[in-house]
This record gives C-alpha cells, sequence and structure tokens, in this order.
C-alpha cells in the first residue's frame, strides 16, 4: 500500500506539492477576504481560497479506562501504533479487544507467539472473506479482457449494495440469510462448544461491525492460544487480573481497542464565521450537509465526514463521491465568480432530519444495540442511511440552492 500511495504521487507530480512533517496546527476563516489561513507545526502560514479536511474518523487509537494500565511492566502500545521493536517469538502475549482489528493480527501474532490470550469483551459475528491468491493465469486472462474483469468487479460491489445492506436496512431476509452465514461460519470452523457458545453474539446481526475472515476462527483453535472472556478487573506490573481473580503474566501486552469515533475531536483547530469552532460545533452531536459541507465554515470540505461511513460497501466509494463533488463545487466557483460559498442551516438541518428518520428504520437504531456508530445519547453520527446508490444521486450535482454564496470582488 505504501508502494502504491508512492507511485500515485510519481505519477501525478505532487512531490512538490507536499508539506511533510509539517502538521497543521489551526485553520481560520478570513470573513474579510474571504480566505483560510492555515497554521502548521512549524509557524509558517498559508492562505487557501478553499480547504478540503481529510482529517477522517478512525485515525486516533483509544486505549480502554482499566485501573492499571500505566503500570504494566513490559511493552504495551495499541495496534495501530505497533512496537516493532519488540519480537514476538517465544513471548507472552495479551491482546485486548476481538472486533475489527484484532481479527487482524491475531492469526499472524498466533505463529510467533509461545502463547497468545484474546480478551474478549464482546463476541463479533463473522462471515467468510473467502480470500484466495489470484494466479498469473488469471490476471492474464483479465488483461485481455478488461471490460469483462470490471464486470466481476461490479458484481461484488453490486452484491454488496443490494444484498449485504439487507442486513443493516433490516429486512427479515437480510437479518436471517446473514445470521446463518454467520453461524455456518462458526460452526464449521469451530469444533469445540464451549467455545463456539463464547463466540456467539447475543445482538442482532449488523449491530456492530460484521467481520470478514477466514483464519481467525482457526487461529483461536491453536493450541497455544486461549480465549478469555471473563472481565478485566486491572491491569498489573506483571499482567492482567481477571474479576474472578485470577492473575495472567504477560511478557508484553497489545491493545486492540479501535479508535476515537463519536468525540469528533479533531487536533486542527478549525474557526469559521464568527470565531466558531468546528470541534465545539460537533461536540454534542456532529451533523454535516452530505456529510461534506458544515454550516458556518464556507469553502470547507469535508471528505469521511459524519454519517457518511458504511457497514456493507467500500468506504473508498463514498470518498469518491465526496472527491467529485468538491471538484465540481469549486470549478463551479470560478465559472460563477463566487468568493464563498456556505450551506445554509436549514439545508443542513433538513438533511440530517430526513437522514436520521432513515436511520432509524436500520439495526443500528435499536435501542439493544451498543456501537461505536452512535453516540452516548444514542444519536448515530457515523453510518450512512442506505446503500451507496442513493449517496452517488445525492452528490452527483451541486445543489446551489442549498447554499449561500458571496459574489468575488
Amino acid at each position: 500500500m505504501q508502494k502504491y500511495t508512492e507511485s500515485l504521487a510519481d505519477n501525478f507530480g505532487l512531490r512538490s506539492q507536499l508539506k511533510l512533517n509539517e502538521e497543521t496546527k489551526s485553520a481560520v476563516w478570513d470573513e474579510a477576504r474571504s480566505i483560510w489561513k492555515l497554521t502548521t507545526s512549524t509557524g509558517k502560514i498559508y492562505e487557501a481560497n478553499a480547504i478540503v479536511a481529510a482529517l477522517g474518523q478512525l485515525n486516533r487509537p483509544q486505549f480502554p479506562s482499566i485501573e492499571g494500565r500505566e503500570s504494566f511492566a513490559g511493552p504495551s502500545f495499541h495496534s495501530a501504533r505497533w512496537d516493532h521493536s519488540v519480537k514476538l517469538a517465544g513471548k507472552r502475549v495479551a491482546i485486548v479487544g476481538s472486533a475489527a482489528s484484532a481479527v487482524q493480527i491475531i492469526p499472524e501474532v498466533a505463529k510467533e507467539a509461545a502463547q497468545l490470550t484474546v480478551f474478549q469483551r464482546t463476541p463479533n459475528w463473522v462471515v467468510p472473506r473467502l480470500d484466495r491468491a489470484i494466479t498469473e493465469e488469471e490476471k492474464a486472462l483479465a488483461m485481455t479482457v478488461p471490460h469483462v474483469a470490471m464486470m466481476a468487479r461490479d458484481m461484488v460491489y453490486q452484491n454488496a449494495d443490494h444484498f449485504f445492506w439487507q442486513a443493516f436496512s433490516w429486512t427479515k431476509e437480510g437479518r436471517a440469510a446473514y445470521t446463518r452465514v454467520a453461524l455456518n461460519h462458526l460452526e464449521e470452523q469451530v469444533n469445540d462448544p464451549v467455545l463456539r457458545k463464547k463466540l456467539t453474539p447475543d445482538y442482532p446481526i449488523g449491530c456492530k461491525r460484521i467481520l470478514y475472515t477466514d483464519d481467525y476462527y482457526p487461529a483461536l483453535m491453536r493450541p497455544n492460544v486461549a480465549l478469555e472472556t471473563g472481565a478485566i478487573a486491572r491491569i498489573t506490573p506483571k499482567g492482567i487480573e481477571t474479576q474472578d481473580g485470577k492473575l495472567h503474566d504477560f511478557d508484553f501486552i497489545v491493545y486492540a481497542t479501535g479508535f476515537e469515533t463519536t468525540g469528533w475531536h479533531w487536533t486542527v483547530d478549525v474557526v469559521g464565521k464568527g470565531g466558531r469552532r468546528l470541534n465545539d460545533e460537533w461536540a454534542e452531536s456532529p451533523q454535516a450537509y452530505l456529510g461534506i459541507s458544515v454550516a458556518k465554515f464556507p469553502n470547507m470540505f469535508v471528505l469521511y465526514g459524519p454519517n457518511t461511513n458504511l457497514g456493507h460497501n467500500s468506504i473508498t466509494f463514498m470518498l469518491e463521491r465526496q472527491v467529485e463533488y468538491t471538484v465540481k463545487a469549486v470549478s463551479e466557483m470560478k465559472v460563477r465568480n463566487v468568493a464563498a460559498m456556505e450551506v445554509t442551516q436549514q439545508a443542513q438541518e433538513r438533511f440530517n432530519r430526513e437522514l436520521q428518520e432513515a436511520l432509524s428504520k436500520t439495526t443500528w437504531a435499536d435501542p439493544h444495540c451498543r456501537s461505536w456508530y452512535k453516540n452516548a445519547q444514542g444519536h448515530i453520527t457515523q453510518n450512512w442511511s442506505s446503500h451507496t446508490r442513493d449517496y452517488a444521486a445525492a452528490t452527483a450535482k451541486v445543489k446551489w440552492e442549498d447554499y449561500a454564496v458571496r459574489a468575488g470582488g
């Protein structure tokens, strides 16, 4: 992935435009001049007619609030900040967490660690990934008729958007079908009935992120791997103590405990019209028009903003639509001689009212569903309310009637 990213930078001549190792600390809107002033960690100030906030959602590691977490004498770190100086071979390892981050690393850690203990708070619905290597022959054939290869790719997309979405839109068929798929996968891969019971969720499928993996369950079946479902009482200098009083000694601890999400506390201090701070505006219930534009913050376009996350399809599809929308808006500003465009409060409120009404019919709105998709008040702040085709239609054109504009000089 890093090589691919570097090749994009080279192919599109982006290296000269990049300011690496220079963190943006603040972005302040100058109302009189209709520009943004950005101050970086080096003290430099940049001016821009428009900004694209691509700060994302899943980038700030979250640690659990466990007594004594800082007291552990050995190495401990978050899975997103892996300490590559630590060697797994022959070590006793604890992984705290069992969701999306955990199922990606557990099979690999299990291959090297002498003993691995996975601390699971809540089991997850897991469906088969059906992953396999694509042979050189298949690649060659795909290159001879690329339009056929694109048809196969489109079939993957359509399956997710039409069929998989039903697990979240809460159709009777979707709920039953994907529950059965997940249970079949569990029964096929885990022959121990006690372990299987520990891994069976007691909440509706789709409530939390559904996980795709072929090697997680087999990893838990290895003789050097144990699944611990007892609640953690505290961390000690030597390891982890569970609430039943049992002490587990470890050489190091990995926290696969996800990311800060619903808080939406960006590290950049974004200040819009009238001195309004975005972190304050989003403190209780973050919202944006199409997940892209925010009232009182002119000429700012957000990628992966509030309510643009997905449970069923590719976030890349959503990002591409947001980029296209931003390019259209900025291009039309130039053509229309617009110095500033700001989504109206009424348009933003209307969009979010309709959005939340649609979300109320999804599995995420189930009162028994606790997930990172919604905040403490039960407001769903992360996810889009429908299939991605609807989002593509909603962002296909810039509706200028939903924006207040200021003409250029």
